[in-house]
């Protein structure tokens, strides 16, 4: 079974001119990624929230994703345009 992540972020003031550029050339090596399965992106002006939802094949994958754009300094770049980490939640879909 899949499992659906959340990262929600609050982006800088004047950061998302540059942000939207980075994350078009970043995006391909998301959805690339082993495990991936889908990754959109949500943005919401007046609050400046940007929502990441994305589904993989397990907690597992995603947390290797994470690992790996921590270590090849990605995380690092994603959140010089965040006022702070992302929140990350996991869900599993319910079939009702």
């Amino acid at each position: 079974m899949s499992v659906w992540v959340t990262l929600e972020l609050t982006v800088r003031d004047g950061a998302y001119a540059d942000l939207k550029p980075f994350l078009e050339e970043k995006l391909p090596a998301v959805r690339g990624f082993d495990g991936a399965l889908s990754v959109s992106i949500l943005f919401e002006e007046t609050s400046n929230k940007l929502l990441l939802l994305e589904e993989w094949k397990s907690q597992e994958h995603h947390q290797a994703y994470i690992a790996a754009i921590s270590e090849n300094g990605v995380m690092k770049e994603l959140l010089s345009y965040m006022m702070g980490p992302p929140d990350v939640q996991y869900y599993h879909r319910v079939m009702i």
